[in-house]
Parts: structure tokens; C-alpha cells; sequence
């Protein structure tokens, strides 16, 4: 008999916590074993059941999911999934929970109370085994206090322009990169981050207010400058055109939009050789194509190594095309930015 993921549902609607009980519940290999009403009371369940993953819903009474958030990884080694609706406070709270230690976020389709929810159910169950998948690595981690550091070959060309891509894991990640690059490092950054529309936005202006760079959600039609990073908007993907950003609606790509295999390949197209590209954590395969198209155009690659990895599924993928100049840890890849762009 296998052992089940063991879920605690925490969410100020009784209707809510019912709905998504009752999808985790379907499921052979999860079971939720608690549910609470609010961030006070979900605190003192995670404390006293350990729960292996907590839903935790971002906008509450009491304590909101942030306020908690903190609170129960302090208490529980768990891996914690917000659940956000689509408003201002929700996504910059929500933005904010991640960089804090949740492991990923789902967007309700409607607002608090979204009867639809059952729309994201696959996302959720998808969400709830990597984040149990995690906190397996974490512990054999912990165990083997292993770095792991790949140096494939050296670079001595010039750089024009950066390119990097991340899913899950990927905002704390890139929140340490991007705010850890100079205010000097005179070229462009350009970022995918998978995320729904209107949480890039707040993940953008939380970046700008941290980072020695200027940061933007990117929009159709910008110039396109150095010292600044442009991020790319939920909703649309985003190409490189005539020293302007564009963005378009045509179909996603591994089922997301933006895509960062649309926006390497647009960098490729346009910088060639000139090009650093990085693939940071992420569920699924997403950039190793980009990643094979700067390569044929002589540019260098970084890819985040499996032990830093939230899900070593992107970075994976791209090493595996046979195109990635080197493995780092997530805490090296800022370092090796600069080093790459100021050739030193």
C-alpha cells in the first residue's frame, strides 16, 4: 500500500474548501486530512498534522496567506500552494508568498469564490505531486549537502543581450538573479516567467523596487534599452523586432503563453552570436528549442542544475539538447551573468 500525499486545505469559504477537498480527494494518491477556515487556524493544523503540501488561499481574514505562509514554514516542513484571485492586493501578496518560501501559486478563475474552480483541478493535482516530489529532494539534500557545478566551456565574446526563462521555483530564483546584476551591466535582460496576466505585472514592479536595474512588464511597440529588464506579460508572447519589443496572441506553446522558446528564438534571430540565454527551474520542456536556435547562432547558455531546481524539467530539457555551456546553482548564476557580459 502506498502512502498518500497527505493535503491540508486551508480557505476562508466553506464552499471552497469543499470543492477543492473534494478534487484532491478524488485523486488515488492524495487525501486531504484537514481543512481550516482561516490562516490562524491553519497555522495550528500545520503545526500539529505536518501535512506533506498545504492549499493555502491568499486573501483571508486574520492572517492573509502571506501572514501565514510564514508562520507555518516556520512550523512544518511542507510545501505550501497559494490560491489567488486576480486582484491587486491577491497578486502583489501573492508575488510577495513566493519569493517567501511557496512553493507555486493557482489563480482562481473568478475571483474568491470561483464555482468554476474545477477548471484549474488538473493544474492543482499537477501542482500538489511535484511540490511532495520536492520535499523528498529537499530532504536528500539536507542529507548530502552536495553542490553541483558544471563548467562545459569558457566564453570570451561579446554580449548584447540576455535572455532567461523559469517556471516553477522560477520568481524567487530570478528575484535573487536579476537583483543581484549591477546598474552597469549595459545591456538588455528580457524574462519569460510563466505566470496567468496580471501577476507579471506585480511580479514586475516588486523586482523594480528591489533591483539596481529598471525593470518593466514589457509592452508592443517599446524601445528597447539597456540597464532594463523587460518582462513578459501574461497573456501574450514576446519577440524581439527591429530593436522593439512585440507582443502577439498566436497559439501557446507547451500550453502557455508567454512561451520562452517564442522569445529565444526571437533574441537569436536578432542578437545571433551575441546572445546569453539561461533556463532556470521549471515543470515540463519549455526553451529547450530556444535554446538549440541560440546555440546554432553561436550564443552561450546557462542552464540552473537538478539540486537548486524547485523541478529540474526545464533546465533538464535544455541540457539534454547538447547546447548548454554550463551547470550552476541558483546562488552562482548572477556571478556568471556578469562574467559572461563583462568578459572578465
Amino acid at each position: 500500500m502506498f502512502e498518500k500525499i497527505r493535503v491540508l486545505v486551508v480557505d476562508d469559504s466553506a464552499l471552497m474548501r469543499k470543492i477543492i477537498s473534494d478534487m484532491i480527494n478524488s485523486e488515488l494518491d492524495m487525501e486531504v486530512i484537514d481543512t481550516a477556515r482561516d490562516g490562524e487556524i491553519g497555522i495550528k493544523k500545520a503545526a500539529l498534522l505536518k501535512p506533506d503540501v498545504v492549499t493555502l488561499d491568499v486573501e483571508m481574514p486574520n492572517k492573509n496567506g502571506l501572514e501565514a505562509l510564514q508562520e507555518i514554514k516556520k512550523h512544518c516542513n511542507c510545501q505550501v500552494i497559494m490560491l489567488s484571485s486576480l486582484t491587486s492586493e491577491g497578486s502583489e501578496i501573492t508575488i510577495e508568498s513566493l519569493r517567501k518560501g511557496a512553493f507555486d501559486f493557482i489563480q482562481k478563475p473568478s475571483g474568491s469564490i470561483s464555482l468554476d474552480i474545477s477548471k484549474v483541478k488538473e493544474e492543482l493535482i499537477e501542482k500538489i505531486r511535484y511540490a511532495k516530489a520536492h520535499n523528498q529532494k529537499n530532504k536528500l539534500i539536507r542529507k548530502s549537502n552536495i553542490e553541483s557545478s558544471r563548467q562545459i566551456k569558457t566564453v570570451n565574446k561579446k554580449i548584447d543581450a540576455v535572455v532567461l526563462g523559469a517556471s516553477t521555483g522560477g520568481p524567487k530564483v530570478l528575484f535573487d538573479v536579476i537583483t543581484n546584476l549591477p546598474n552597469n551591466l549595459n545591456v538588455p535582460i528580457f524574462v519569460v516567467q510563466h505566470m496567468p496576466a496580471g501577476f507579471t505585472k506585480a511580479f514586475a514592479e516588486r523586482l523594480d523596487k528591489n533591483s539596481k536595474l529598471t525593470v518593466k512588464e514589457g509592452q508592443d511597440g517599446q524601445a528597447i534599452l539597456p540597464n532594463t529588464v523587460y518582462i513578459a506579460p501574461g497573456g501574450y508572447h514576446m519577440l524581439l523586432e527591429k530593436n522593439k519589443i512585440r507582443l502577439d496572441l498566436s497559439p501557446t506553446i507547451h500550453g502557455v503563453r508567454p512561451a520562452v522558446d517564442k522569445l529565444f528564438t526571437s533574441a537569436a534571430e536578432f542578437y545571433k552570436e551575441n546572445l546569453l540565454g539561461c533556463v532556470f527551474t521549471g515543470m515540463g520542456k519549455d526553451g529547450a528549442e530556444g535554446v538549440k536556435k541560440i546555440k546554432a547562432n553561436g550564443g552561450y547558455i546557462i542552464a540552473q542544475d537538478e539540486l537548486t531546481s524547485t523541478v529540474y524539467g526545464m533546465p533538464k530539457a535544455a541540457y539534454e539538447t547538447g547546447c548548454v555551456d554550463v551547470v550552476l546553482p541558483d546562488h552562482k548564476i548572477a556571478e556568471e551573468i556578469i562574467k559572461v557580459v563583462k568578459r572578465t
